[in-house]
């Protein structure tokens, strides 16, 4: 996947894809530029490069003037944030603006050393400086390829993708003009405030649904029920395993927290896809996935068989086409207690979480509604000392990437939804009025804001989108 060339490769028309979004049809070109592998290092890899996809939408572009719309991607193959992040498809006629959709390094295609990337010893080059600078380094190379050097830039991004459009602005004003960082927690990952927030804010979901208030109840009756049965040996543990149609049956009460960990994966991943309407995200959920689940729960006669079903609703999906749970498949266990991914992605994201990003705690069981499965930085620290024989730095982004003292940045929008279990990570006080913006988006979940329009959308997702309009207008002209 390397190579030693530093110009763009623009591939056949067999790479043009037709995608339809919201409605509307846009010919997004998949791309790859030859990226530097070490910006800040001349002696570790010299002038090598590897290819890094970026996708390109020039459908409505005003060729040479209008802006680019950059979205900075996050910790998964950039196609998954193409497809759920309509509103830069929506706002690209107003804006007639050049759609670029870029892949974090060490993620999908962009392997800085093809099959080799994730051994140790190269991993040391997945960091959120290096890449910055590869987003800053696409940036002035599409400016040139576009000839559009006075083009504006506007950097676009959910979750982490949110924070590195919120760095972009911070660490290359001169690159990049404003951005729009949904979702994006930028003091949780520096290691500044709760560290019992997220799951805190998962349950205060779960128990906030009209049509199911005992439902926070019932999941905590659920788990008591299983360590009841696990405590009761084989016969305890062979209804488990058939209450939750496990691939694998329990042998014994180790593979429990697994398990455990794997229910509380769907719930948080529910809460954050807690969407108005059918997606698959995050998975194949139906509309406010949270009511559903909750639904579920207390029309069950059992709690156990509820909190089973619940769970099973989230790695199923609608269509339910799973005859068991692969447990071990679905949910990898990582230096993340809110999840990492699966495959080469779980890997990546654990390294991250094990260096720069801190991550929430476990769960105690007191302010959350589940089992008590702690991760304290003491836990964390020994983890990734034997996974990957490095110590975390908590507050190393609060070093380079300002913490929270933002007050004299500007050009940013931070938006969050009230739904969202990270939103207590974010910035939701602003800093600084009239240069920097933040808006509590009412029922709305993980960056809704920048899914594409749909009938269902709340008003308050609505007005969201027109603040960000108007940002995005300023900043352009």
């Amino acid at each position: 996947m390397t190579s030693t060339s530093a110009t763009v490769i623009f591939l056949p028309c067999v790479m043009l894809v037709c995608l339809s979004i919201t409605g509307g049809s846009h010919h997004i070109k998949t791309e790859y530029f030859d990226q530097i592998i070490d910006h800040f290092n001349f002696a570790s890899h010299g002038n090598r490069t590897f290819r890094q996809r970026y996708m390109l939408a020039d459908d409505n572009w005003s060729i040479g003037t209008g802006p680019i719309f950059l979205y900075t991607g996050n910790e998964a193959p950039v196609t998954i944030f193409v497809d759920n992040t309509g509103f830069l498809f929506d706002i690209a006629p107003e804006f007639k603006a050049v759609v670029v959709f870029a892949e974090h390094r060490f993620y999908g295609e962009s392997l800085p050393f093809g099959s080799m990337s994730f051994n140790r010893e190269n991993l040391g080059l997945l960091t959120v400086e290096q890449a910055l600078a590869d987003y800053a380094s696409l940036i002035l190379h599409l400016k040139e390829e576009l000839h559009c050097h006075d083009c504006k830039v506007i950097a676009f991004g959910g979750s982490y993708g949110g924070m590195l459009s919120a760095y972009m602005r911070l660490k290359y004003p001169n690159i990049v003009d404003g951005a729009v960082a949904s979702s994006a927690p930028i003091y949780s990952s520096a290691g500044l405030g709760s560290e019992t927030f997220f799951f805190d804010d998962v349950t205060k979901a779960f128990g906030s649904v009209p049509s199911a208030p005992d439902c926070v109840g019932t999941v905590r009756r659920g788990f008591t029920r299983m360590e009841e049965l696990a405590g009761q040996g084989k016969v305890g543990l062979s209804e488990i395993s058939a209450t939750f149609k496990l691939c694998k049956p329990l042998i014994n009460k180790d593979r429990l927290p697994h398990l455990q960990g794997w229910i509380r994966e769907a719930f948080a991943s529910m809460a954050m896809a807690n969407y108005p309407y059918n997606t698959s995200f995050l998975g194949d959920l139906p509309p406010w996935p949270v009511n559903v689940s909750c639904q579920v729960m207390v029309a069950s006669k059992q709690p156990l068989q509820g909190l089973a079903e619940s769970a099973i609703l989230y790695y199923n999906g609608t269509r339910g086409s799973l005859e068991c749970m692969d447990i071990d498949s679905q949910y990898v266990e990582c230096a993340d207690p809110t999840g990492c991914g699966s495959g080469d992605t779980a890997k990546a994201r654990d390294w991250q979480v094990c260096t720069e990003v801190t991550m929430p705690a476990g769960t105690n069981g007191v302010t959350d509604m589940f089992p008590y499965l702690p991760f304290t930085s003491k836990m964390k620290e020994d983890y990734c000392l034997t996974k990957w024989n490095i110590a975390p730095r908590p507050n190393w982004l609060n070093v380079i990437m300002w913490g929270k003292d933002i007050k004299t940045a500007s050009n940013i929008v931070f938006s969050n939804g009230a739904l969202d279990p990270w939103r207590g990570g974010g910035v939701l006080d602003n800093p600084n009025p009239g240069a920097l913006d933040t808006v509590l988006i009412y029922e709305g979940a993980h960056h809704l804001d920048l899914r594409g329009a749909n009938a269902a959308d709340p008003v308050y997702v609505i007005r969201a989108r027109q603040l960000h309009r108007r940002k995005i207008r300023e900043w352009v002209e």
